[in-house]
């Protein structure tokens, strides 16, 4: 994604969120019930793993990101560590949260799925309170502003869910430099063949 300018949004024409437990909160990278799996590693949830991804070089900060009950907790506990980021990170934040969205619905894809479906034609928007980089800041005026990177990148995987969706079934690891975690280079994401199948009916079977 290039084009990262501000944008406007009137509230009543796009599907916004904010807290997770809301009608489109499981577009939040903090919404639970999402895991995904990394090699034979569980991830709670997309923001664990996006976090996790700044530090391919401390892998003990992973892990202990990855061990927290919270993705709020793991957002918090990777905070201290922030200017220690891959030194990449300005550039690869986006690539890697394109990434870590396709991984929740490669591993979700019912659920997920549906989600995006069920946003129609309308403009996704992460209500921030305070990132206008991620998501777009309410206004005096009621609008919403902001660049809603996240958004977008959202409103991409729902037209990609459209298009093309078996093209998504997997994901395949970014080439950047050392794309890894817990000193192992991620490989592709999601799964296949008979697992696949598995996978499916036990997703199919915890949403009946």
């Amino acid at each position: 994604m290039t084009d990262t300018q501000a944008r406007r949004y009137r509230r009543e024409d796009v599907v916004a969120f904010r807290r997770t437990g809301e009608t489109f909160g499981g577009l939040s990278n903090m919404a639970p019930g999402y895991p995904v799996m990394i090699g034979d590693r569980r991830v709670a949830t997309v923001e664990a793993l996006y976090q996790a991804c700044r530090f391919p070089h401390l892998p003990d900060v992973q892990e202990m990101i990855l061990a927290q009950g919270s993705p709020m907790t793991a957002k918090m506990r990777a905070k201290p560590f922030r200017s220690r980021s891959r030194g990449d990170w300005d550039d690869a934040r986006v690539p890697i949260m394109k990434w870590c969205l396709r991984a929740k619905l490669a591993w979700n894809w019912r659920r997920f799925g549906a989600l995006l479906e069920e946003t129609g034609t309308r403009a996704i928007v992460e209500d921030s309170r305070r990132d206008p980089f991620w998501g777009a800041v309410p206004q005096e005026d009621g609008t919403l502003e902001g660049r809603n990177v996240l958004g977008r990148l959202l409103m991409q995987l729902r037209e990609h869910y459209r298009d093309d969706p078996d093209s998504l079934r997997s994901v395949k690891p970014l080439r950047l430099p050392d794309f890894m975690l817990l000193e192992m280079p991620i490989g592709i994401v999601g799964p296949v063949g008979k697992a696949r199948g598995e996978w499916d009916r036990a997703e199919a079977g915890a949403l009946l």
